[in-house]
């Protein structure tokens, strides 16, 4: 994306820095991850029996949309149509869906519904991948790599996103994914990004439907790229419900990795996946309400800010200790390594102003020598249980020295 109205697009997300991703749908019956019909070699027919036993009668997308707001998220992503097809929408194409199963609703209108009334962004997943078509990953015979083969495919694919482009409002984001085969002639990307921008004109599309659009989406790494660019990460190692999962991420480590984006100047997108019964697992809403409170004393350091020009890049705190962000003058440097009551780094071309440890009541004493900084005053011990942060305001525009050789003068 390099046009003026693309950036303009793009504004309000790249200053919102943390979304939530939502892994819902006909998968969740089986609480398996929702490849389980693929890995599991489950017949069509038999999966599609699944949609007499969709009734997450206890999914509330108020509430999904409250504790997103809780922890410090600024917008969500739904999965309204996964790798199986099973659409969680109100579509004349099919009555593979919601509306059609036990649970007779329409979660897509009551999601958006729910973010509009508190003010959250909308986002909204579809897959391209549809494996209600037979031979949708056949990838061997002639036949299956024959745009003709796919038509019926493509010409639903159209027309579910026109409905999901027209009859819903305005939705903010609209995240693809999983093109097979991947090639953007048959399926005729370029005019249904046309329609998209046609029904939506300010809508942000990702970069998985075979043409650039607005932003990378790099899966379970923290990649920057030249572009504007989200990361998007489970909290377990499940995309979707799977109670057999309990490889969770602690808090800890969920608020350094969105330290890591927001320090490239990236955005993170974490998925918490409800369960059967349409409810939020536990161990994933206390996590999440600790990166709330986390962020209710940190947020300046990730909201609006962009990759600092020292920090990560050069490891000035050390290897492994932290990650810089900045705003203005101001650096933000979150310390992994708490260094006691001096905290010292170098490679700093500025002068430093003043500094201050966020959340914290301790008055700082500003010590520099060129460009190595030190930090008096500071708690012995780390101010906060995840991850303290220092804010350090310079003069004029942060800006690193080259270390060149790292020989030591």
């Amino acid at each position: 994306m390099g046009d003026v109205e693309g950036l303009d697009r793009a504004s309000w997300w790249q200053t919102a820095r943390f979304g939530m991703f939502i892994h819902f749908g006909l998968p969740t019956v089986l609480e398996r991850g929702i490849w389980a019909q693929y890995w599991e070699h489950i017949p069509r027919d038999e999966y599609a029996a699944l949609k007499g036993s969709f009734n997450p009668q206890s999914c509330d997308p108020a509430e999904w949309v409250r504790l997103a707001r809780d922890s410090g998220m600024k917008y969500m992503v739904l999965t309204v149509r996964n790798h199986d097809g099973f659409c969680l929408f109100d579509t004349a194409t099919t009555d593979f869906n919601s509306v059609a199963s036990p649970f007779g609703r329409d979660l897509v209108r009551e999601f958006v519904e729910a973010c509009r009334a508190a003010g959250m962004r909308t986002g909204l997943y579809f897959s391209l991948m549809n494996w209600r078509h037979p031979g949708c990953l056949q990838r061997r015979a002639e036949q299956y790599r024959a745009p003709a083969f796919y038509k019926r495919l493509v010409e639903e694919t159209h027309e579910q996103i026109r409905e999901l482009t027209c009859n819903y409002g305005k939705v903010d984001v609209l995240w693809f994914d999983c093109m097979r085969p991947d090639d953007p002639t048959i399926w005729r990307s370029e005019e249904m990004m046309a329609m998209v921008r046609r029904n939506q004109p300010s809508i942000l599309v990702n970069d998985r439907a075979g043409v650039p659009g607005d932003f990378g989406t790099p899966e379970n790494e923290a990649i920057p790229q030249s572009r504007p660019w989200e990361a998007c990460f489970t909290m377990t190692d499940t995309w979707g419900s799977a109670p057999g999962d309990r490889n969770w991420k602690t808090s800890r480590e969920l608020v350094t990795l969105l330290m890591s984006c927001a320090a490239r100047s990236g955005n993170l997108l974490l998925n918490l996946p409800p369960g059967a019964d349409g409810r939020f697992p536990r161990e994933g809403v206390d996590r999440l309400r600790e990166i709330g409170k986390w962020l209710r004393t940190n947020g300046e350091a990730i909201y609006g800010t962009l990759s600092a020009p020292i920090g990560h890049s050069l490891n000035i705190i050390g290897p492994g200790q932290g990650w810089a962000t900045m705003r203005g003058s101001t650096i933000y440097m979150a310390a992994i390594r708490w260094q006691g009551a001096t905290f010292r780094f170098a490679w700093l071309k500025n002068r430093v102003l003043s500094a201050r440890v966020l959340g914290a009541d301790c008055e700082v004493r500003v010590e520099q020598k060129g460009d190595r900084v030190w930090l008096h005053g500071l708690p012995e011990h780390p101010p906060d249980p995840l991850l303290p942060v220092l804010a350090i305001t310079v003069e004029g525009r942060p800006e690193r020295i080259e270390p060149g050789d790292f020989l030591i003068l």
